[in-house]
């Protein structure tokens, strides 16, 4: 079973190109807010050496890697949490994803619109963040006032519940992510029915320009960005979506020897999507035999 990832961040700051990179699906891209209208999905296999020993080893017919479920899920905006833009629709498919892939734009380009100006990471990570957190507490409101009205009957269930809903709440509004909230094991029963977003674990891809590339440590906002992720407990990605376009489309030998002009030992989307994996802490085992290996 394939894990579902989402990539999410403003309109224009790539995540359409690197869902194409990823996938290979040909999704639209385009330099105006909103060419993602509608969630696309595609699949995307995890690269992994062992797969690929074993398969040495063995000869199989067939090859079969494991995989991630990949959806571009159409920007945010300010506002997203009040129904602005396409919000309500947006933020429902965030809270069927897995895990975040939050992507944030980290160079200036005058040819590509940005919908707030110009490009500011840690403002535009606090502008989607923010959105996150306001309808985790519309959620969590309403299941407050639920949790009160039942509670009345005293049922000792429901008042535990209400107890962990009521601290939550309080935690939220104080500007904290639901998954920094401490929880033993009955109340992270009681906040998983509410699939509250900031629950939700996060990694942070900067897409930056082309030229960033060899040295992408002397970005400033890469820097803002990182240092934001390390207080979150939580890793980032460096990558330029254009570069990750043009390697995607290269056959295996080109894309290598493409790389190694570049400096780089693997491309930004393999390290995206091997870290993507291992931060849902998911342990690979294989399988083989003549007709098949796989992972």
């Amino acid at each position: 079973m394939g894990l579902r990832c989402g990539l999410v961040g403003l309109p224009n700051v790539g995540k359409s190109t690197l869902f194409n990179a990823l996938t290979s699906a040909g999704a639209e891209v385009g330099n105006f807010p909103f060419t993602t209208i509608d969630d696309n999905v595609g699949v995307v296999a995890v690269a992994d050496d062992r797969l690929h020993k074993l398969a040495e080893l063995v000869k199989p017919q067939k090859l079969t890697p494991t995989y991630l479920e990949v959806v571009d899920i159409a920007g945010l905006v300010k506002g997203a949490s009040e129904g602005k833009g396409r919000g309500n629709a947006f933020l429902a498919s965030i809270r069927e994803v897995d895990l975040i892939l939050h992507t944030v734009r980290c160079f200036e380009n005058d040819n590509v619109i940005h919908v707030e100006g110009f490009p500011d990471a840690m403002r535009d990570i606090s502008i989607i963040e923010d959105e996150l957190l306001l309808k985790d507490l519309e959620t969590l409101e309403k299941r407050q006032d639920k949790l009160q009205s039942q509670a009345k009957s005293g049922d000792k269930r429901v008042k535990d519940a209400l107890d962990v809903v009521t601290r939550l709440r309080e935690f939220v509004e104080n500007g904290n992510k639901v998954r920094n909230f401490e929880m033993d094991e009955d109340s992270a029963k009681v906040v998983k029915e509410m699939y509250l977003l900031t629950d939700i674990p996060m990694l942070y891809v900067c897409n930056v320009s082309e030229d960033d590339i060899p040295d992408a440590s002397s970005n400033e906002e890469v820097k803002k960005v990182r240092e934001y992720a390390a207080k979150e407990g939580s890793e980032v990605i460096v990558l330029s979506a254009k570069i990750e376009a043009e390697i995607a489309e290269l056959p295996y030998d080109e894309k290598k020897l493409f790389l190694n002009e570049l400096g780089l030992e693997n491309s930004g989307l393999d390290r995206l999507v091997r870290i993507a994996y291992d931060k849902l802490g998911i342990i690979t085992y294989f399988t083989q035999g003549p007709k098949e290996v796989r992972a």
